[in-house]
């Protein structure tokens, strides 16, 4: 008889579940509803065995007695223990024994073993009671009831561990691990298993009644036999090591508010500290400093024990970042922050940084990652989320992730988390993950998740039981760093090498969903790094004193909402009323900031006295490493006369007002070659003579466009308007000439004319295309995979009219209609810009409708190019699956068949090598496209968790932007930054006549003498009140240096990483790195 036969394996599978009905009984149809004022009735039980009831927290009561028979299939029970043992899907549940309430679950905590005696006597009773409320979103179940019954002697062998060794040793020999050279050994189980299925199921039919005296010694001697057997197969098990480490994810928001996480934080950490003291071998770990410090401010007697059991080294910190962000959508500098502020926090307060970056359910990882971490002092990065994908399955267990720059980290994809401690499970993995690694050691993370709550004492407890076990691996708690270094030790070298971004094959709507977080979350990362920039030029320009404290708290306060379940648009509605205020509390601090800087600087400014008297000095500040001329926006005094610009010469500028009979009326003008990060002047004054009114010069503006009009062009404006045909109207500047379909509203046709080429397919630009999504489990997570199928009529044309008409800004205005919803898109056309914008406003009341706008384009190709977090991504237009089997070094899944809808920061594009195309967003991030198709999501309508999910108002906006050359040559990435970061205008009060100023009416405080490098922050250091951090990225790929200019008196110390921990000092900067530098004043 061959041990690797199914006949074994089946034989062992049958005796074990006979051997499991010796001491196990299935409750489920044996519970009867409660109806008050009715008699109870029966349950009905579905095909998967569970029992069911509605969805949307409908109450579901249970009960039943239980009474202890004297023996099952012929065992005999008395003085077993015996445990009821549940699970359930329910948002709410309560057990009560004997009308003594005894136990509450959740969603997460969803399994118990309630200990109902540890000695039972036959006839003994106990009445159970349910009471169970479904979640919102889904159908309840109780899922499995039973009663187990447990011998307590060790001495003897228990009927259903047993079982689970049987079962286990089943597993191993059907797997690919199994030794061919214990057929003899086997050979004899398979006789005993055949004398032990006498015992249980005789083959004459007899009367039954409780094995005793010979026939109950017989059986034991045989579960004996049994054992000894299985003893032999020690040196094949024996080899596989089984760590754990206790876990509790803990989500700081999701379906409960943040308030509630705190009591759970503190509830989780006591129980976890209590069965330290009563489990000495545990060891626990969590992450998440943000929950630490909150705990130290709260509960310091609760701190201090967490403290010390870290000395112990039983409490691991695994706290690289300060919350568990969404890592696909923030930028470069948040991901940064949030491991300057986790690991300053945890070295400060623990003594020691965090080697390890613990992400275990963030959805999907940039490519930049590797870098960051290892700036940060981190070793290693673990997740297990890719365990998640819906299309590919992640192919490696430990690897390398070699980053964009190059950089290269440990990365580990653990075992799934929140999980009890099943050995059958356990050792199912550890087989998979010797298949996946070739490593006989293996990590499991057991504890309640979710909503916290960690290892249960009932684990523990199985544990040490198992670790009994004469045949099963012994179960040893390790921190999850010790376990690393100990498996790559052994790991086969070398490690597999993945060479692209983590993309998660799942949750692909959380680039969508709540796009008031979006937007929040953008203009926070822009106001503080504009808040940052110029409090530091006031602090060393002015002598104003830095508000680090300030920054530092409105940066946490954004770290907090790029939780990886509040900036996706992934939990409750009371959640985001706690973060909108959060959000604006922080906006509000860095515009403060900002300002009062600006006021600072201006301050200690001296400028050339304009000829114009009464004239106001206009402040215009460039945020960003590069000199830029862009249009922009000066509010008039009051509307009673006639406003003129003029520059820092006196020379008059051309001006167009903006709501000339509003109460806040503008003067827009071009402000031309604003320096790097520094600031031009200019003035405003009264004109010196009268010139026709706006209404006079463009009749048609703030009024529906005619069918037909004639040509209106004046000689010598910039911008012209023309109406080509009843179908069409067209205007245009020195750069672009774009077309709009009367009919549909749609961009007919947008022509470069520097190029002297169209870049629409006729007709179809900026269309607006919608799309049923739904059927999603995880509705505000995922969209439908087969939207396309479900194409939904297009918006309406409602009206067209004209709002401004030149010579500065061309703005017509676009209304549709969608349902409930109304759109007003305003198609912009500005002098000497190359961008036509699509300023949008939105009022939103579609439910389970995916929106999108396409631009199928006159070019094709293969790959799109993507700006992410620090860098560029390019992911293939035609998705197909990838390559079987990989190979050792593999950069990603390059046919990107899964990658249908992909994560963006400021802009996608598609290129040829001589000419491309943009499309720029200030606060979407999703995007899809097709080899001549960019398609950027606006807007979905999902319902759980948040019903209210993006309901009501919404302004946004994206661009257009064809240009020769790819996305390097038209410097997109620098485009993106101006699109986020306008100008800003300052306007200040007349300077006195007397005045006796010297000039300073243009300059630069900084620049980095190179186009590849992006500013990322320019702040104080976190340790030295005289030290400034300034941080960039090279963006094109290419080495570049930084040639540091400026007025500030500043001058380089030394290179730092992204800790401000001194490195090796160089200017030369390689592709895509990120580089730090300490700056001190010479005259400090």
């Amino acid at each position: 008889m061959s041990f690797s036969t199914p006949t074994l394996q089946l034989k062992i599978s049958e005796v074990a579940q006979r051997l499991r009905l010796l001491t196990q009984i299935n409750l489920q149809l044996h519970w009867q509803i409660i109806n008050p004022g009715e008699s109870d009735h029966p349950v009905e039980i579905n095909e998967k065995g569970h029992i069911p009831w509605a969805a949307g927290k409908q109450v579901l009561k249970l009960r039943q007695k239980i009474i202890v028979p004297r023996e099952l299939q012929g065992y005999p029970l008395t003085g077993l223990t015996l445990r009821l043992v549940l699970s359930w899907w329910a948002q709410d549940a309560q057990i009560y024994i004997n009308n003594q309430f005894v136990q509450a679950g959740d969603l997460f905590d969803s399994y118990t073993r309630i200990l109902l005696s540890s000695s039972v006597q036959p006839g003994d009773e106990f009445e159970i009671e349910l009471s169970l409320i479904s979640p919102g979103h889904d159908r309840g179940a109780l899922v499995n009831s039973c009663c187990w019954y447990e011998l307590s002697d060790s001495s003897k062998i228990d009927p259903s561990f047993l079982a689970d060794e049987l079962e286990i040793l089943g597993i191993f020999l059907a797997s690919e691990n199994h030794q061919p050279d214990l057929e003899t050994d086997l050979t004899s189980l398979g006789k005993i298993l055949d004398i032990i299925s006498g015992y249980i199921l005789p083959k004459v039919p007899r009367t039954r009644g409780v094995w005793g005296g010979q026939n109950l010694t017989e059986f034991e001697n045989s579960l004996t036999q049994v054992r000894q057997i299985l003893k032999s197969v020690i040196p094949k098990l024996d080899t596989y090591k089984i760590s754990l480490l206790g876990h509790a994810h803990l989500d700081l928001a999701w379906l409960w508010p943040i308030t509630e996480t705190w009591i759970v934080a503190q509830k989780t950490f006591e129980s976890v500290l209590q069965l330290q003291t009563d489990f000495p071998e545990l060891i626990f770990c969590h992450s998440s400093p943000i929950l630490y410090e909150w705990i130290e401010k709260h509960r310091p007697d609760l701190f201090s024990q967490i403290q010390d059991n870290i000395q112990k080294g039983i409490w691991e910190i695994a706290a690289g970042l300060w919350v568990e962000p969404e890592l696909n959508i923030i930028n470069g500098e948040s991901i940064v922050r949030q491991v300057l502020y986790g690991q300053r926090y945890v070295l400060e307060k623990m003594g020691q940084l965090s080697t390890v970056a613990w992400l275990p359910d963030t959805f999907g990882f940039c490519w930049q990652l590797p870098q960051i971490f290892q700036q940060g002092g981190i070793d290693y990065f673990i997740t297990q989320k890719l365990r998640w994908n819906d299309t590919n399955k992640f192919p490696y267990g430990l690897f390398e992730w070699q980053g964009l720059d190059g950089t290269k980290i440990i990365s580990f994809m653990t075992a799934l988390i929140g999980e009890r401690v099943d050995p059958v499970k356990i050792f199912k993995y550890a087989l998979e993950w010797k298949t996946q690694t070739g490593l006989n050691q293996s990590l499991w993370l057991p504890g309640v998740g979710d909503h916290g709550g960690g290892p249960t004492r009932d684990m523990l407890e199985i544990t040490r039981r198992w670790n009994q076990s004469a045949i099963f691996p012994e179960f040893k708690f390790q921190k999850v760093k010790d376990y690393l270094i100990e498996v790559l030790n052994n790991a086969p070298a070398p490690l597999p090498i993945w060479r692209d971004e983590l993309y998660l094959e799942f949750h692909r709507g959380c680039y969508t969903t709540h796009a008031d977080q979006k937007r929040f979350n953008r203009r926070g990362e822009t106001l503080l790094y504009e808040a940052e920039l110029f409090a530091t030029i006031a602090t060393l320009y002015s002598g104003s004193i830095y508000p680090q404290q300030e920054i530092e708290t409105a940066w946490k306060q954004i770290l907090l909402n790029q939780f990886h379940d509040i900036l996706p648009g992934t939990a409750i509605t009371e959640v985001y009323q706690q973060a909108n205020q959060d959000w604006e509390t922080a906006i509000k601090t860095a515009e403060e900031i900002l300002h009062q800087s600006f006021d600072a600087i201006v301050a200690s400014i001296s400028v050339n006295f304009p000829s114009q008297p009464d004239a106001q000095p206009i402040f215009i500040f460039n945020s960003l490493n590069w000199s830029r001329s862009e249009v922009v926006a000066v509010p008039i005094p009051n509307s009673d006369s006639c406003w003129q610009i003029y520059d820092y010469q006196g020379i008059p500028q051309t001006a167009q007002t903006r709501g000339e009979r509003s109460e806040k009326p503008q003067l827009l003008f071009l402000a031309k070659n604003v320096p790097s990060l520094g600031y031009q002047v200019y003035w405003l004054g009264r004109k010196q003579a009268e010139t026709l009114e706006i209404s006079q010069k463009y009749p048609y503006m703030g009024k529906p466009i005619p069918n037909y009009t004639e040509s209106i062009a004046e000689k010598n404006e910039v911008v012209k308007y023309y109406q080509l045909e009843p179908k069409n109207i067209s205007f245009e500047n020195d750069i672009l000439r774009v077309i709009v379909d009367t009919e549909t509203g749609n961009l007919e046709q947008v022509f470069d004319l520097i190029n002297q080429r169209n870049i629409l397919q006729l007709g179809q630009g900026n269309q607006l295309q919608v799309f049923a999504d739904s059927g999603q489990y995880w509705d505000g997570w995922n969209i439908n995979p087969n939207y396309q199928e479900y194409p939904l009529d297009l918006p309406q044309l409602e009206s067209i009219e004209w709002i401004e008409s030149g010579p500065i800004v061309w703005r017509l205005r676009i209304i549709k209609r969608l349902n409930q919803s109304e759109f007003c898109q305003d198609y912009i056309l500005e002098q000497g810009s190359p961008q036509l914008k699509i300023e949008t406003t939105v009022n939103w009341q579609e439910r389970h409708t995916l929106i999108k706008v396409a631009f199928p384009l006159t070019i094709t190709a293969d790959f799109a190019s993507y700006e992410i977090p620090c860098g560029v991504i390019q992911r293939p237009t035609n998705p197909k699956n990838p390559p079987s089997p990989l190979p050792p070094v593999y950069g990603g899944f390059p046919e990107g068949k899964a990658k249908w809808e992909v994560p963006a920061i400021h802009w996608a594009d598609i290129s040829t090598p001589d000419y491309g195309i943009s499309i720029l967003n200030d606060s979407k991030y999703g995007y899809d496209a097709q080899s001549d198709q960019l398609r950027l999501t606006l807007l979905r309508g999902s319902t759980w968790p948040d019903p209210e999910a993006d309901l009501g108002w919404h302004q946004f906006s994206y661009a257009v932007y064809p240009h020769g050359g790819d996305w390097k040559q038209a410097k997109t990435v620098q485009k993106g930054y101006e699109f986020n970061r306008p100008l800003q205008v300052k306007v200040y009060p007349p300077i006195s006549s007397t005045a006796n100023l010297e000039s300073s009416s243009c300059q630069s405080f900084l620049e980095l003498g190179s186009d590849h490098l992006i500013l990322m922050a320019f702040k104080q250091s976190e340790t030295k009140s005289k030290q400034w951090i300034l941080r960039c990225y090279e963006c094109q790929g290419e080495e570049t240096r930084l040639e540091l200019q400026n007025n500030l008196g500043l001058t380089i110390d030394y290179s730092v990483n992204i800790l401000e921990q001194p490195q090796e000092t160089t200017v030369s900067i390689s592709a895509w790195k990120i580089v730090s530098f300490a700056l001190t004043s010479r005259d400090s």
